[in-house]
């Protein structure tokens, strides 16, 4: 019997190396393309806040709309359904008379209920996966999944020593597409409950889509050969090129993890070896990590006491916890990065570590409330890097000083363009306003004396 495919895209919105594509565009005379928005993945939480805001929104449409761009380009169509898979997939089955349906694999609790429930509403259909999370296959690793090391360290070099990134794969140059499917619009944001001010102010910090994710790899390689300071820039908290910028595509799947590393290793040969590419490698390398760490514990991971089961007495202020979300605690460094979150989608490395750890370790509230108003916001949002990082941060990272890290990273121009109400101020000012009088910006919730070395050192400076 000749089959009828369904390719369901989901955090894997590419058509270069996607095996699941590869794989149906091989098997079926026929081939439908589809993708849902889930309309849960925006509700209100408990916290007060969306699951996932607006800009996250706007981000995922851009990349939606990319791929069915994409597939028009080869006279194929993308389907969009708007509430959940559960309920738009089986009537597709139906109409169609689809018989298999390809897609990514999948690992974390949430998504693995989605994929059973569509199963469960399709019984007659055979569901075929494709693992493409992660730059080493999870069945090329040299260690079981519930025997993963407890340290990256003891995962990487073994891993690096014995496994080899699988090739990656070209996009189809044809398609066997259904003729009778037709594309149709991206829901409008008003289903999932944002105004149409909400959604004409979001600004995504870099645009979604396949497209874009490869431009951005070309750039940073290649054309502008950026990579080469990566190592020594990275820290940075401003800017577009002071880091690759990859997470955003690789957290939709816009661009794999295979596609960063080829390029990287062709960028080794022709431009320059250093430090610099090694580290954007150990980079996808840790993401890997925390994949597959987070496939070892499951949910453990968003518990409180996390998979270590530890006790910490949390204070839980929800005033303390409203100003740290709206950017209003009165610390710049801190202050700065929250609100180019909340405006863009996207936070610096050097901006999480502070941030998070100000939150777990000074204002002593619950790590996993942090840790969902990143979920929220980040356009790079990724399950296990975002609650295994923060996970990190309230069990086993120490403690980082924002008032002494603001003056190393000479963050200055960083906080007048994110804080208006310093935007005048001179270098001193700016970093530890509440030594200074300036009415227009909010104290700090409180000055903590392990900061005075910091303070006095910052006092010194040129103004």
């Amino acid at each position: 019997m000749a089959k009828r495919g369904l390719v369901w895209f989901k955090n894997d919105l590419r058509l270069r190396d996607n095996e699941a594509l590869t794989n149906a565009q091989e098997e079926c005379v026929e081939l439908l393309f589809f993708y849902c928005v889930e309309k849960t993945n925006f509700e209100l939480l408990k916290l007060g806040f969306r699951k996932a805001d607006v800009v996250r929104f706007k981000f995922l449409e851009q990349s939606v709309l990319n791929l069915q761009i994409n597939l028009q380009k080869l006279n194929a169509n993308l389907i969009i359904g708007k509430n959940s898979a559960v309920e738009t997939l089986p009537k597709l089955i139906e109409e169609y008379d689809i018989t298999d349906v390809y897609a990514e694999e999948e690992y974390a609790s949430e998504e693995l209920s989605l994929i059973a429930a569509v199963k469960e509403a399709c019984p007659n259909t055979h569901f075929h996966y494709f693992w493409g999370k992660t730059l080493y296959n999870k069945d090329d690793i040299p260690f079981e999944i519930d025997k993963l090391p407890l340290t990256s360290k003891a995962y990487r070099i073994p891993t690096g020593q014995k496994s080899e990134p699988r090739k990656t794969s070209d996009a189809p140059t044809q398609l066997n597409s259904s003729a009778k499917a037709k594309s149709n619009s991206f829901p409008s944001y008003e289903v999932y409950g944002f105004s149409k001010t909400e959604y004409d102010n979001a600004n995504p910090f870099v645009e979604g889509g396949e497209t874009a994710a490869l431009e951005r790899l070309q750039y940073y390689t290649f054309k502008s050969e950026l990579l080469t300071g990566y190592r020594w820039s990275r820290n940075r908290s401003d800017g577009l090129d002071y880091s690759s910028k990859f997470s955003p595509y690789l957290a939709l799947g816009c661009i794999s993890a295979r596609e960063i590393y080829e390029t990287v290793k062709d960028y080794e040969a022709n431009v320059k070896k250093n430090q610099s590419t090694w580290w954007l490698v150990f980079e996808l390398v840790w993401r890997d990590y925390f994949t597959f760490k987070g496939m070892r514990f499951g949910d453990e991971i968003f518990y409180t006491k996390g998979y270590k089961n530890k006790e910490i007495e949390w204070e839980n202020d929800p005033i303390k916890f409203e100003k740290w979300c709206l950017g209003k605690t009165g610390i710049p460094f801190i202050d700065a990065h929250m609100r180019q979150l909340n405006e863009t989608g996207y936070m610096s490395n050097r901006g999480r570590v502070n941030c998070s750890s100000y939150f777990v370790h000074d204002l002593k509230i619950n790590w996993t409330w942090g840790a969902a108003y990143f979920e929220s916001k980040l356009i790079d949002y990724d399950v296990t890097s975002n609650w295994m990082n923060w996970h990190m941060q309230a069990f086993e990272i120490w403690y980082t000083n924002p008032v002494h890290q603001s003056n190393k990273y000479k963050a200055q121009d960083f906080i007048r363009k994110w804080i208006p109400e310093l935007s005048g101020k001179n270098n001193i000012e700016v970093l530890i306003p509440w030594e200074c009088d300036i009415p227009e910006y909010p104290k700090p919730i409180e000055v903590y004396k392990k900061w005075t070395r910091a303070i006095n050192l910052i006092e010194k400076l040129e103004v």
